[in-house]
């Protein structure tokens, strides 16, 4: 079967072809591109293409594809059973390493980030007896209906639904102000402290391309909530264990941290974790309730021990620094050569090439780059054997599978597509 075989029947069976709308390759052109397998650094369409990975099933992949550790954990869990519906010696093996690396008092494992943050929600709405939420703009944190909310006109405004489906009511109990601007923040709760229960943010933005946060920002974040009897939840499910070992420790002050992606190995997790008293409001101890029949699956549980294992000893994240580093500095001279509008922002072993000539700040920042010249840069790349998310506003992800001779191939090829994308 080709690929195009495969994309053409996919379409007659999902919605837009695919199960997750990023996959589709609107936001870039062309056709999507279906991956068969994957092997360390690289994957492989159906028709036998390789191409060196950034997209690494958006962050969880930190030892690459199919690691053999974790392949061989799954295999031996599965021959065991595949689900129990009962509580589990894996459950307990994966939560005491959570517990120990991030010094959360209590964890529940769920399945997605999705529900991770839509359970932290509900458990401070409980904790606070408020009703309302606070996010900021571009940053995203699942699709529950209450998260899936855009600004309004001003500064500091509660939301507009920003999906069909979504009752007005519902977007309405979700505040939305700008990144990185502490002076917001703290506006807000001047004037709505009694009725917000949380803030929700993501230690490093990761879903608007990658944004740093700013230090006086951090600052506001870790204080001010706390200073009005509102929880701070800290989404750190592309963040938690990508940087180091454990949470990012950008919010040492969060109430609930998030966590998903990284803890499964690429299996379906999430997680929600804080400290006693807030978690012990969850049933069966409180009356906040949340049940999964597939949470604590022994087959992730087992995938993400050996996954956690693996990154222990933290030698993983200097290796990932190095070739971090490595891919920006060669991207940041393909830039100059090219000469054109653009730079990289990096944290660790994740970045975005952001098709702008200065680095962002804020989503209302990122929203100004060239997304045109970024569609003719991904095909340019792709051409080239280079697999990079398809979409301005995601975050490209380098694995310890990488090395030097993939990092070096991306940079040659960064050149020729940045010129291209210049020319065109």
């Amino acid at each position: 079967m080709t690929n195009q075989d495969l994309v053409t029947e996919a379409r007659t069976l999902f919605p837009g072809g695919v199960n997750s709308p990023v996959r589709s390759f609107r936001s870039v052109g062309g056709n999507p591109v279906p991956i068969a397998r994957g092997e360390g650094p690289f994957v492989f369409d159906t028709e036998g293409t390789r191409y060196i990975d950034y997209i690494g099933a958006f962050g969880p992949l930190i030892l690459g594809h199919a690691p053999a550790g974790v392949v061989e954990a799954i295999r031996r869990s599965a021959g065991e059973g595949t689900a129990f519906g009962a509580l589990t010696p894996g459950e307990v093996e994966l939560g005491r390493r959570v517990i120990a690396a991030t010094g959360l008092e209590r964890v529940r494992f769920v399945n997605s980030g999705t529900e991770a943050t839509m359970t932290a929600i509900r458990l401070a709405r409980a904790a606070t007896g408020r009703a309302v939420l606070v996010k900021f703009d571009g940053g995203y944190h699942g699709h529950s209906d209450g998260l899936l909310v855009k600004a309004g006109s001003g500064v500091a405004t509660l939301g507009l639904s920003d999906s069909a489906g979504v009752p007005e009511p519902i977007a309405a109990l979700t505040a939305v102000l700008p990144y990185n601007d502490p002076a917001a923040l703290a506006g807000w709760f001047a004037g709505h402290a009694a009725e917000t229960a949380a803030v929700i943010v993501e230690s490093v933005a990761g879903n608007m391309g990658l944004v740093e946060p700013t230090e006086a920002f951090l600052e506001a974040l870790n204080t001010v909530p706390r200073a009005h009897g509102a929880l701070l939840i800290a989404d750190e499910v592309i963040t938690g264990f990508r940087f180091r070992y454990g949470l990012s420790g950008l919010l040492p002050r969060a109430d609930i941290a998030c966590l998903g992606k990284v803890i499964g190995a690429g299996l379906p997790i999430g997680a929600l974790g804080g400290r006693a008293e807030v978690m012990d409001l969850l049933a069966p101890l409180g009356p906040v309730y949340q049940a999964g029949t597939l949470s604590g699956n022994p087959l992730v549980t087992a995938a993400g021990a050996a996954m956690l294992d693996g990154l222990a000893s933290g030698a993983v994240y200097s290796r990932l620094e190095e070739l971090g580093r490595h891919l920006e500095n060669g991207l940041n001279t393909a830039i100059r050569r090219a000469e054109i509008p653009a730079c990289v922002v990096r944290r660790g072993s994740a970045l975005t090439l952001f098709f702008r000539a200065g680095v962002p700040a804020s989503y209302a920042e990122a929203r100004e780059s060239d997304t045109g010249a970024f569609s003719r840069f991904h095909a340019g790349m792709l051409k080239r054997g280079i697999l990079l998310p398809p979409s301005q506003f995601e975050t490209w992800f380098v694995s310890a599978a990488h090395s030097e001779d993939e990092i070096d191939a991306t940079v040659r090829a960064a050149h020729e597509a940045l010129r291209e994308a210049a020319n065109a």
